[in-house]
């Protein structure tokens, strides 16, 4: 009888390997299913949170197959990630970053590079509302751009698109709005006016994965989109996020601004660098003929990358979003009829028209002359362990940090200060079950019993 060959020592290594890969998961799916049974709601002693991961054994698996595979850097992952989010999105390009925040400042800076026809300079004026979160404004500032600060409305906390038009002049050349946890800004008659005009529109859409207005998604009307992938947002990579757009050369700006500033963009299906197969036969003013072309710096950049880690649990999460944002509508059809009662001394959210939000949180105002402050409501709320939040840096020209930056305002900014006096949100998130919903439903009702 014939000996059998032995195997070679690779291949054995290889079918080990992958069965004690096989085992791991084994047990990370175990202790998945046990982090599951966690114990029910207690009211009074369990914080209701405002926002979080919500996860189970896909994002726990895939984490921590992205571990063994020991790629710690952005690689196969992210670049399936990019091109899920872009399917998702219906845009051409979408860039992964490692914050919301980046995201905004490689929006800005790709405007602003010199190759971009008729792009942003110092001293362009860009449209943006008072009532904001800071890293939305800080890129305008930091790229020598002048805000125009317009006010908001206190129904949707959106920009008040009426204000615009009129806070145009000749050094207008964008417009960067947010939306507002969720809810979307009146896009058509935004991007009508941007057309009109010719204006930049970056829209940020942080707080607003899955919202549409008139159909459509918002982050998909602008020049530029943003997007954060914060736990509290609708899918996390822990810290993310991301750039999207249907311009080739700007996307291609941004990635060269996202890794390092260098000028090789091209990237192959195996994740080779310099794919062209050129990159060691470019010609480039003031540089050495036949120097590597991944280390040519074309821009002033930065590294904004996030790891491969970080996009197996996004390609874990992106899976879900059209499922959170079925439970985020659901849990603020019961706040609204929850909280109905009491508009006597609140002001509840109010959709934009021909929009249906993916809300983000549920924001609240206290009415003036309401017999409260929104401290006591609030105080009130998380001595009963459920978390409040107030609705960002409100106007954020009473900041510290911004009170000597160099700005215009269009009109007074009447709402803004209302908004900072007055509102904060609650959560929704697809983490809240029905038992938090009605504690923290019996908590205003108690609140206002106090009151009568």
């Amino acid at each position: 009888m014939p000996k059998r060959k032995p195997r070679p020592a690779a291949a054995n290594t290889e079918k080990s390997l992958q069965r004690q890969r096989e085992k791991i998961l084994a047990e990370v799916r175990k202790y998945a299913a046990l982090q599951k049974r966690a114990r029910p709601f207690r009211p009074g002693r369990d914080r209701v949170h405002y926002g979080g991961r919500v996860f189970d054994d896909k994002e726990l698996t895939a984490m921590t197959n992205a571990v063994l595979d020991s790629w710690v850097t952005l690689g196969p992952h992210g670049r399936q990630l990019e091109k899920e989010l872009a399917a998702f999105l219906g845009m051409k390009h979408v860039i992964l970053v490692n914050s919301g925040s980046s995201a905004n400042l490689l929006a800005v800076g790709a405007l602003c590079a010199a190759e971009v026809s008729n792009g942003l300079k110092p001293g362009d004026e860009v449209l943006t509302p008072a009532a904001t979160f800071p890293t939305t404004l800080a890129p305008l500032l930091q790229y020598q751009l002048v805000p125009v600060f317009i006010d908001s409305r206190l129904a949707d906390y959106n920009i008040d698109v009426d204000r615009l038009e009129g806070a145009l002049t000749q050094k207008t050349r964008a417009i960067m709005i947010p939306h507002t946890l969720g809810n979307p800004c009146e896009m058509d008659r935004i991007m009508r006016l941007a057309e009109r005009y010719q204006l930049f529109v970056i829209e940020d859409n942080c707080d607003a994965l899955g919202s549409r207005f008139q159909q459509q998604l918002t982050g998909t009307f602008g020049t530029l989109s943003t997007f954060s992938f914060y736990p509290a947002h609708h899918m996390t990579m822990g810290e993310g996020g991301a750039v999207a757009t249907q311009d080739d050369q700007l996307a291609k700006i941004v990635r060269s601004l996202r890794d390092w500033g260098r000028d090789c963009w091209c990237v192959g299906d195996t994740g080779a660098e310099g794919a062209c197969g050129h990159r060691l036969e470019y010609k480039i003013d003031g540089v050495p003929e036949g120097y590597d072309h991944r280390y040519v710096y074309t821009r002033i950049g930065y590294n904004l990358k996030p790891t491969d880690i970080q996009a197996a649990l996004g390609l874990a999460q992106i899976k879900k979003v059209p499922r959170f944002n079925q439970v985020r509508r659901k849990n603020y059809e019961f706040l609204n009829r929850a909280l109905s009662g009491f508009e006597k001394w609140l002001l509840l959210p109010k959709p934009a028209r021909e929009s249906d939000p993916a809300w983000f949180a549920y924001p609240i105002s206290v009415r003036e002359g309401a017999g409260f402050t929104r401290k006591e409501l609030v105080t009130w709320l998380e001595a009963r362990g459920i978390e409040t939040r107030l609705l960002f840096a409100g106007n954020i020209l009473r900041q510290p940090a911004y009170r000597f930056a160099h700005y215009r305002t269009h009109g007074g900014l009447t709402t803004a200060d209302a908004i900072m006096r007055r509102a904060f949100f609650i959560g929704l998130y697809p983490g809240l079950k029905t038992a938090h919903l009605q504690y923290l439903a019996a908590a205003f009702a108690e609140f206002f019993k106090t009151k009568a």
